[in-house]
């Protein structure tokens, strides 16, 4: 059994779409998709610095439109199991045919405008932390006023808050936590901080029309698989100011007897935590073209 995955924000690096756009017909897709959200994605996939496309507003739909773009050129893919972290939800939610492929991206483009608006109102941050008990690292978390915004699993927690927080959680380690990384994102993202986003997304998803999944989505709220497009709508609104639980998922996962596991570009992230939390479930991320054959040789094997 074959889940495909998509990862967060955080995950983009400058001109990680360039060697996408040189398959046939990407180019025209990334076109039509930039007309139709008001966003140039292919001089951001291709040209743009770091800087540029760590601004919430233009990783996101960058995320979504990578995904999207790598997923198509696997072919026909009948997976067993779709889900995605925090933003890569989204294209999830278009994998499973629950919205369709410039519906996903215009909704993304309102997802990633209101979390920057909102973003800016407080500076904030996010922060992973690797290793420790995650009873006792949650709770030192509060205690510091953070919110452990996404539990990943594998060993991995990700704290969200405010920039004076993250400055004592780096001078203040919970016990058995070896390192504090912070992480390349406009603000607190899963938190109350982006109450104001909830509200935005919310307008937005009342004019769409969402299709029920036609394979099993994961929800990373918490781990469920939704049966309903109306639901996942809901959840996917909902997300943007709670906690993901991405350990959650990979229970899932294993409940639902996932022998492989892509992760469409830019894939790594979801990898590795699969190859820790999930032993014995062959893995694969897409990065380049280059991945392609082995993802389809992967596909013949596992997926339905």
């Amino acid at each position: 059994m074959l889940v495909l995955v998509a990862p967060g924000q955080g995950a983009q690096t400058p001109g990680f779409l360039t060697e996408w756009l040189e398959l046939p017909g990407a180019a025209d897709r990334v076109a039509a998709w930039s007309d139709a959200i008001g966003l140039d994605l292919a001089r951001y996939g291709t040209e743009a610095d770091a800087d540029a496309i760590r601004d919430t507003a233009v990783a996101q739909p960058l995320l979504v439109a990578a995904g999207l773009l790598s997923a198509a050129a696997l072919g026909d893919v009948v997976p067993g199991a779709v889900a995605g972290h925090s933003v890569g939800e989204i294209t999830a939610a278009a994998l499973a045919g629950v919205l369709d492929d410039t519906t996903a991206l215009g909704l993304v483009r309102t997802r990633g405008l209101a979390m920057a608006d909102a973003a800016a109102v407080t500076e904030t941050g996010m922060a992973a932390l690797l290793g420790g008990d995650p009873e006792v690292t949650v709770k030192h978390l509060e205690r510091l006023g953070l919110t452990p915004a996404n539990m990943n699993g594998a060993g991995q927690i990700v704290a969200a808050g405010t920039k004076e927080q993250l400055a004592a959680l780096e001078a203040d380690k919970p016990e058995g936590v070896r390192k504090v990384v912070a992480l390349k994102v406009a603000g607190a993202f899963h938190t109350h901080h982006m109450g104001p986003a909830v509200d935005t997304l919310a307008k937005a998803a009342e004019a769409l029309t969402p299709g029920d999944p036609d394979t099993t989505y994961v929800s990373n709220k918490d781990g469920r698989a939704v049966a309903t497009g109306a639901e996942v709508l809901e959840r996917l609104v909902g997300q943007v100011a709670n906690p993901v639980r991405w350990d959650l998922c990979m229970e899932t996962f294993k409940e639902l007897g996932v022998t492989a596991l892509i992760e469409v570009c830019p894939g790594g992230t979801l990898t590795g935590l699969a190859k820790r939390a999930l032993p014995g479930v062959r893995t694969l991320a897409l990065k380049t073209p280059a991945d392609l054959d082995a993802a389809r040789e992967l596909i013949a094997e596992h997926a339905a």
